[in-house]
C-alpha cells in the first residue's frame, strides 16, 4: 500500500519556514517586461495544454498561501515568489526537481564555480533579470519545442512507442496508489478493468514520477528493442530513487531550495554532459542509446545532468479527446536505461560507508530511510560529516556538507531558516509492488553542521540519542511487567510498544527544538536550559506511560514469577520492574537526576 507518514507539526514548520527574507532586488517593471515579451503572468502564462514550458500545469503555493498552477518558465522566473511546489504525493518533489527544474537551472546558467559565487547568488534573492532572459531563451528558442508532451519528440517519452503484443495499459500504470498489474492496494477504490483520465498537467507530473520511482521486475517488450524476450524484458530494477533515501535541503522560497540543491563545482559541468532533451548534442557513443528510441542500454551516468534526467522508462503517454478536454487515458511503459550503480556524485542522498569492502564493491553504497521512524531519529547520519575514523558507519550527503561549509564561510547566515525534507519508497515481492511510502521534515539549525565546531550538534544528538535510549526503557519495562504476569516479551516484529506511543508523544516537541535551536547563535546559556527542557519533556511523557503500563497489571504480577535467565534464577514483579525503570530513567536524564531517586525507592 502506498501510505505517507507526515505529521502537522513538520508541516507548520514548513509553512512558517517559507517566508520570504525581504524585498527582491529586481523591480517589478522589469519582471513585467519581461512576462510582456514572454506573453505571460504570474497567474499562469498561455499556452497550449501540452506545452510544460508556458502552460499553466505545475501547482505551487506562494509566499501568502496562495495556490496557482503555472507553467514551468512562470515557476522559474519568479521562484522567489513561491514558496513550495503543491505536489500530490511527497515522492513526486524529488522527481519534478531532478527531471525538470534543477537542469534547466544548471544548464541555462552553469553551476557556480565557487563558494563565493554561490554566496553571490543567494544574497540576489531570486534570478536576476539577465538570468531570466538566459531561462526564457533556454525555454524558448533553444529547446522550448522539446518541452511539449504530444509533439513529434514528446517530453521524457518515445514517441510512437509500441508494446510486442500492441496493447496498451491504463494510466493507472504510472500511479503507485493505484491499481495496476500487480501492484493492488488493499483498499484501492480502482481496479486494472477501470480507467482514469488524466489532465495533461497530471500525466506529466506521474510521467516524471515513474521514470525516478518505477517498479521492478518485468516489462512489456517494445518493438524495436532486439533485447526484449518473448514479448518482454526481465531484470528491470526500479527507478533511480528507488535504490536509496532521498534527503533534499529546502529554504524559504523555492528560489533557495534550488540554490541549496546546487552544488558547487569548481570545472562546471562534465564536458559532453547533456539532458535527456537534449541528448542528440551528446557525443556519439555505441554503449548509450537514445532515450529517445526504444532501444535501452546499462551505463554508468554521464554527469549530472544525465544523472538527474537519466530516463530508467521507455513511456509513452496516448492522449484522447474527451468531453473535458484532451486527456491520458492509456499509457505504454518498456523497459529503460538502467544505471549501472549510484554514482559518488549522486547528489541526494546519505551514505553507509564500508571501511573494508567486498572486492569489486564500492566503499560507499546510498543510505536507505527506515520505515515508521520520523526523520529527526535518523539526525545520526543527516549530521555525520566526517567518514568514520575505525570501522564502519554513516557518511552524510554532499549537499548538506557544503551548507556547513557555507556557513563556515558566513555565505549562509546562521539564522537561516534550513529545513531538510527526506522521502523513499519501500517495494515488495522482488520490488514489482510498491509497499510502502516515507516522507517527512524538519527543521534544522545551519550551525549543527558546521564540520570543526561540534558543540550544537553533539547537543542535538545527544537529544535523539536521550529519546532513544528512554523509549528502549519502557520497552523494557514493558517486557519485565509481561513476565510478571505469566506471559512472554513480545517479538521484535510484533505487536505495539510503548516505545511507539512514546516517540510519537515527543515528537513535535523535538521539532520546535529543532527550530527554536535554529536561531540560538552562540549561547551557550540557552542550550543548556533547552536541554533541560527536553529532559523534562521526556521525564514527563515517560512515566505518564509507565503508569498506564504499571495500572493495566493484574495483581499478581506484584508478587511476580521466577524464570531462569541464562542459567539462572531471576524474579519478575511490577515493583522491581518499575524500580529498575526509574533507575535507567535517571541514568539517562543526568541533569534532572537528584529529582529521581525518591521516585525509583518508592517503586
Amino acid at each position: 500500500m502506498f501510505t505517507l507518514f507526515r505529521h502537522k507539526s513538520q508541516e507548520t514548520a514548513r509553512n512558517a519556514s517559507g517566508l520570504c527574507h525581504g524585498g527582491h532586488p529586481y523591480e517589478e517593471p522589469q519582471l513585467a517586461s519581461l512576462r510582456s515579451k514572454l506573453g505571460c503572468s504570474w497567474e499562469g502564462i498561455v499556452g497550449p495544454d501540452d506545452d510544460l514550458a508556458r502552460g499553466a500545469w505545475l501547482p505551487v503555493v506562494g509566499l501568502e498561501g496562495e495556490r496557482r498552477q503555472a507553467g514551468l518558465l512562470d515557476v522559474l522566473a519568479g521562484a522567489h515568489t513561491v514558496r513550495r511546489l503543491d505536489l500530490p504525493v511527497p515522492t513526486m518533489v524529488p522527481a519534478v526537481l531532478r527531471q525538470m527544474l534543477l537542469p534547466v537551472v544548471f544548464d541555462a546558467l552553469g553551476l557556480p564555480r565557487s563558494r563565493g559565487e554561490w554566496g553571490k547568488r543567494f544574497e540576489q534573492g531570486g534570478f536576476s533579470a539577465q538570468e531570466q532572459e538566459k531561462l526564457a531563451d533556454y525555454l524558448g528558442p533553444r529547446y522550448g519545442d522539446r518541452f511539449r508532451l504530444f509533439s513529434e519528440r514528446p517530453f521524457a517519452q518515445v514517441a510512437g512507442l509500441s508494446a510486442l503484443n500492441g496493447e496498451t495499459k491504463p494510466s493507472t500504470l504510472l500511479i503507485p496508489s493505484a491499481a495496476s498489474g500487480n501492484n493492488v492496494p488493499l483498499f484501492s477504490s480502482l481496479s486494472e478493468a477501470d480507467h482514469l483520465d488524466l489532465p495533461p498537467g497530471q500525466a506529466a507530473l506521474w510521467l516524471l514520477h515513474a521514470h525516478c520511482w518505477d517498479t521492478a521486475a518485468i516489462k512489456t517488450g517494445a518493438v524495436g528493442d532486439g533485447q526484449a524476450k518473448n514479448g518482454k524484458t526481465t531484470g528491470n530494477p526500479t527507478g533511480p530513487l528507488g535504490q536509496f533515501g532521498v534527503i533534499m535541503p529546502t529554504g524559504r522560497n523555492l528560489y533557495e531550495t534550488l540554490l541549496l540543491n546546487t552544488p558547487v563545482r569548481a570545472d562546471g559541468l562534465a564536458a559532453g554532459d547533456r539532458p535527456q532533451w537534449a541528448w542528440d548534442e551528446r557525443p556519439d557513443s555505441a554503449a548509450a542509446k537514445s532515450p529517445a528510441g526504444p532501444e535501452w542500454s546499462v551505463r554508468p551516468a554521464g554527469g549530472l545532468l544525465d544523472l538527474l534526467t537519466f530516463q530508467s522508462r521507455r513511456i509513452r503517454l496516448i492522449p484522447a479527446e474527451t468531453e473535458h478536454g484532451r486527456r491520458v487515458r492509456h499509457v505504454v511503459v518498456c523497459a529503460g536505461d538502467r544505471l549501472a550503480l549510484t554514482p559518488q556524485e549522486e547528489l541526494h542522498t546519505a551514505w553507509n560507508h564500508t571501511a573494508k569492502p567486498k572486492a569489486g564493491q564500492p566503499a560507499r553504497r546510498p543510505r536507505r530511510h527506515t520505515s515508521g521512524r520520523a526523520a529527526w531519529q535518523g539526525l545520526g547520519a543527516l549530521l555525520a560529516l566526517a567518514l568514520p575514523e575505525d570501522g564502519d558507519g554513516a557518511y552524510t550527503s554532499e549537499l548538506l556538507r557544503q551548507t556547513g561549509a557555507l556557513h563556515e564561510e558566513r555565505r549562509l547566515p546562521g539564522d537561516f531558516a534550513l529545513g531538510v525534507e527526506i522521502c523513499g519508497l519501500e517495494y515488495g515481492n522482488q520490488s514489482a509492488v510498491v509497499e510502502n511510502a516515507i516522507a517527512d521534515s524538519l527543521p534544522l539549525p545551519v550551525a549543527s553542521l558546521l564540520a570543526d565546531d561540534d558543540w550544537l550538534r553533539t547537543a542535538i544528538l545527544e537529544c535523539v540519542d536521550q529519546a532513544d535510549r528512554v523509549a528502549r526503557a519502557l520497552d523494557a519495562l514493558h517486557a519485565d511487567l509481561r513476565r510478571a504476569c505469566g506471559g512472554e516479551p513480545l517479538p521484535r516484529d510484533k505487536g505495539e510498544r510503548p516505545s511507539g506511543r512514546f516517540l510519537h508523544a515527543v515528537d513535535g516537541r523535538m521539532r520546535r527544538l529543532l527550530a527554536g535551536l535554529q536561531t540560538i547563535g552562540k549561547d551557550y546559556d540557552m542550550l543548556e536550559r533547552a536541554q533541560e527542557a527536553w529532559e523534562l519533556t521526556l521525564r514527563r511523557e515517560a512515566l505518564r506511560e509507565a503508569d498506564a503500563l504499571l495500572a493495566a497489571v493484574p495483581p499478581r504480577a506484584v508478587v511476580g514469577r521466577t524464570e531462569k535467565v541464562n542459567g539462572k534464577e531471576v524474579v519478575f514483579r511490577s515493583g522491581k520492574a518499575a524500580g529498575l525503570f526509574h533507575k535507567r530513567l535517571g541514568e539517562i536524564l543526568y541533569r534532572l537526576a537528584d529529582a529521581l531517586p525518591a521516585e525509583g525507592e518508592a517503586a
